[in-house]
Protein backbone atom coordinates (compact mmCIF):
# COMPACT_ATOMS: atom_id res chain seq x y z
CA UNK A 1 0.00 0.00 0.00
CA UNK A 2 1.17 3.55 -0.80
CA UNK A 3 1.27 6.01 2.46
CA UNK A 4 1.19 8.91 0.16
CA UNK A 5 -1.68 7.40 -2.22
CA UNK A 6 -4.06 6.70 0.38
CA UNK A 7 -5.01 10.18 0.92
CA UNK A 8 -7.44 11.96 -0.49
CA UNK A 9 -6.74 15.51 -1.84
CA UNK A 10 -9.26 18.54 -0.97
CA UNK A 11 -9.78 20.72 -3.64
CA UNK A 12 -9.87 24.53 -2.48
CA UNK A 13 -13.13 27.15 -3.28
CA UNK A 14 -11.20 28.96 -6.28
CA UNK A 15 -9.76 25.52 -7.94
CA UNK A 16 -11.91 23.25 -10.67
CA UNK A 17 -10.95 20.43 -10.94
CA UNK A 18 -12.99 18.21 -14.30
CA UNK A 19 -11.98 14.72 -15.43
CA UNK A 20 -12.41 14.38 -19.40
CA UNK A 21 -11.12 10.96 -20.83
CA UNK A 22 -8.20 10.10 -19.31
CA UNK A 23 -7.58 13.77 -18.74
CA UNK A 24 -7.61 15.84 -15.40
CA UNK A 25 -7.99 19.32 -16.24
CA UNK A 26 -7.49 21.53 -12.94
CA UNK A 27 -8.16 25.51 -13.33
CA UNK A 28 -7.55 28.04 -10.66
CA UNK A 29 -7.28 31.72 -10.42
CA UNK A 30 -3.11 31.09 -10.88
CA UNK A 31 -2.67 29.04 -14.14
CA UNK A 32 -4.53 25.99 -15.40
CA UNK A 33 -2.84 21.95 -15.53
CA UNK A 34 -3.80 19.23 -17.00
CA UNK A 35 -2.24 15.72 -16.47
CA UNK A 36 -2.83 12.31 -18.30
CA UNK A 37 -3.42 9.81 -16.10
CA UNK A 38 -3.67 5.71 -16.58
CA UNK A 39 -7.06 5.04 -16.41
CA UNK A 40 -6.84 1.54 -17.18
CA UNK A 41 -4.58 1.19 -14.35
CA UNK A 42 -6.04 3.41 -11.45
CA UNK A 43 -9.82 4.83 -10.65
CA UNK A 44 -10.10 8.69 -10.29
CA UNK A 45 -13.28 10.08 -7.82
CA UNK A 46 -14.08 13.64 -7.98
CA UNK A 47 -16.36 14.43 -5.58
CA UNK A 48 -18.84 16.81 -5.65
CA UNK A 49 -15.57 18.59 -6.68
CA UNK A 50 -14.34 19.14 -3.00
CA UNK A 51 -12.25 16.04 -3.25
CA UNK A 52 -10.30 13.47 -5.20
CA UNK A 53 -9.00 10.28 -4.68
CA UNK A 54 -7.22 8.05 -6.80
CA UNK A 55 -6.89 3.78 -6.29
CA UNK A 56 -5.28 1.67 -7.83
CA UNK A 57 -7.19 -1.21 -9.69
CA UNK A 58 -5.00 -3.75 -9.22
CA UNK A 59 -2.17 -3.62 -6.79
CA UNK A 60 0.93 -5.19 -8.19
CA UNK A 61 4.92 -3.76 -8.35
CA UNK A 62 4.23 -1.04 -10.81
CA UNK A 63 0.93 0.00 -9.66
CA UNK A 64 2.13 0.78 -6.27
CA UNK A 65 5.52 2.96 -7.68
CA UNK A 66 2.63 5.07 -9.44
CA UNK A 67 0.25 5.51 -6.98
CA UNK A 68 2.15 7.83 -4.92
CA UNK A 69 3.27 10.09 -8.12
CA UNK A 70 0.28 10.29 -9.50
CA UNK A 71 -1.38 11.48 -6.47
CA UNK A 72 1.71 13.91 -5.81
CA UNK A 73 1.61 15.13 -9.21
CA UNK A 74 -2.42 16.04 -8.65
CA UNK A 75 -2.03 17.33 -5.20
CA UNK A 76 1.09 19.89 -6.83
CA UNK A 77 -1.40 21.03 -9.64
CA UNK A 78 -4.21 21.75 -7.46
CA UNK A 79 -1.59 23.91 -4.71
CA UNK A 80 0.08 25.77 -7.94
CA UNK A 81 -3.02 26.90 -9.63
CA UNK A 82 -4.64 27.82 -5.91
CA UNK A 83 -1.37 29.90 -4.24
CA UNK A 84 1.60 28.74 -6.41
CA UNK A 85 5.03 27.99 -5.61
CA UNK A 86 8.21 30.46 -5.07
CA UNK A 87 11.99 30.16 -4.03
CA UNK A 88 13.95 32.58 -3.12
CA UNK A 89 17.85 32.86 -4.50
CA UNK A 90 20.74 35.32 -2.67
CA UNK A 91 23.64 35.90 -4.33
CA UNK A 92 26.65 35.80 -2.06
CA UNK A 93 30.32 37.31 -3.18
CA UNK A 94 31.93 40.64 -3.52
CA UNK A 95 30.18 42.23 -7.02
CA UNK A 96 27.40 39.51 -7.58
CA UNK A 97 24.26 41.41 -8.78
CA UNK A 98 21.20 41.02 -10.89
CA UNK A 99 19.16 43.36 -12.92
CA UNK A 100 15.99 42.68 -14.89
CA UNK A 101 15.88 43.64 -18.25
CA UNK A 102 12.14 43.43 -19.58
CA UNK A 103 11.57 39.34 -20.10
CA UNK A 104 15.88 39.08 -19.79
CA UNK A 105 17.77 38.58 -16.15
CA UNK A 106 20.98 40.03 -16.05
CA UNK A 107 23.27 38.52 -13.65
CA UNK A 108 26.84 39.79 -12.88
CA UNK A 109 28.76 36.72 -11.58
CA UNK A 110 32.03 37.64 -11.17
CA UNK A 111 32.96 36.54 -15.37
CA UNK A 112 34.30 38.36 -17.78
CA UNK A 113 30.68 38.78 -19.45
CA UNK A 114 26.99 39.72 -18.29
CA UNK A 115 24.71 36.34 -17.71
CA UNK A 116 21.97 37.20 -20.08
CA UNK A 117 18.70 34.31 -19.22
CA UNK A 118 15.76 34.50 -20.28
CA UNK A 119 12.76 34.05 -18.14
CA UNK A 120 10.21 31.18 -19.40
CA UNK A 121 6.42 31.88 -19.76
CA UNK A 122 4.54 31.30 -16.58
CA UNK A 123 7.28 32.10 -14.36
CA UNK A 124 7.97 35.82 -12.63
CA UNK A 125 11.15 36.82 -11.41
CA UNK A 126 11.34 40.09 -9.25
CA UNK A 127 14.91 41.02 -8.33
CA UNK A 128 14.66 42.40 -4.46
CA UNK A 129 17.70 44.74 -3.88
CA UNK A 130 20.74 43.59 -6.03
CA UNK A 131 21.58 39.87 -4.66
CA UNK A 132 18.03 38.48 -3.72
CA UNK A 133 16.31 37.07 -6.61
CA UNK A 134 12.15 35.77 -5.92
CA UNK A 135 10.71 33.17 -8.76
CA UNK A 136 6.96 32.71 -8.52
CA UNK A 137 5.20 30.07 -10.98
CA UNK A 138 1.99 27.97 -10.89
CA UNK A 139 4.03 24.53 -12.03
CA UNK A 140 6.23 23.59 -8.98
CA UNK A 141 8.21 21.34 -11.27
CA UNK A 142 9.03 24.47 -13.91
CA UNK A 143 9.81 26.45 -11.02
CA UNK A 144 12.53 24.29 -9.63
CA UNK A 145 13.82 23.80 -12.92
CA UNK A 146 14.51 27.74 -13.45
CA UNK A 147 15.85 27.85 -9.98
CA UNK A 148 18.63 24.99 -10.78
CA UNK A 149 19.34 26.28 -14.01
CA UNK A 150 20.26 29.75 -12.13
CA UNK A 151 22.09 28.19 -9.37
CA UNK A 152 24.38 26.27 -12.12
CA UNK A 153 25.59 29.66 -13.50
CA UNK A 154 27.65 29.88 -10.17
CA UNK A 155 27.59 27.37 -7.74
CA UNK A 156 28.65 28.22 -4.00
CA UNK A 157 31.76 27.16 -3.89
CA UNK A 158 32.87 25.48 -0.10
CA UNK A 159 35.94 27.62 1.27
CA UNK A 160 34.19 30.96 1.31
CA UNK A 161 30.57 30.43 0.30
CA UNK A 162 30.34 32.61 -2.57
CA UNK A 163 27.86 31.84 -5.53
CA UNK A 164 24.07 31.56 -5.68
CA UNK A 165 22.06 29.50 -3.32
CA UNK A 166 18.50 29.07 -2.13
CA UNK A 167 17.80 30.99 1.18
CA UNK A 168 18.63 29.13 4.05
CA UNK A 169 20.49 26.72 2.02
CA UNK A 170 23.28 24.93 4.13
CA UNK A 171 26.96 25.46 2.77
CA UNK A 172 29.66 22.46 3.96
CA UNK A 173 32.09 24.78 4.08
CA UNK A 174 36.35 23.84 4.32
CA UNK A 175 38.87 24.97 6.43
CA UNK A 176 41.29 26.74 4.12
CA UNK A 177 45.30 25.84 3.48
CA UNK A 178 47.59 25.81 6.02
CA UNK A 179 50.87 27.15 6.65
Amino acid sequence: MSKIGKISISIPEKVKAVLSGNVLNIEGPLGKKSINIDLEMFNLNVSDGKEISIKPKKINENSKRLWGMNRSLINNAIIGSSKGYEKTLELVGVGYRAALKGKVLNLQLGYSHDVNFDIPEGIKVAVEKQTIIKINGSDKQEVGMVVSKLKSFRKPEPYKGKGIREKDQYILRKEGKKK
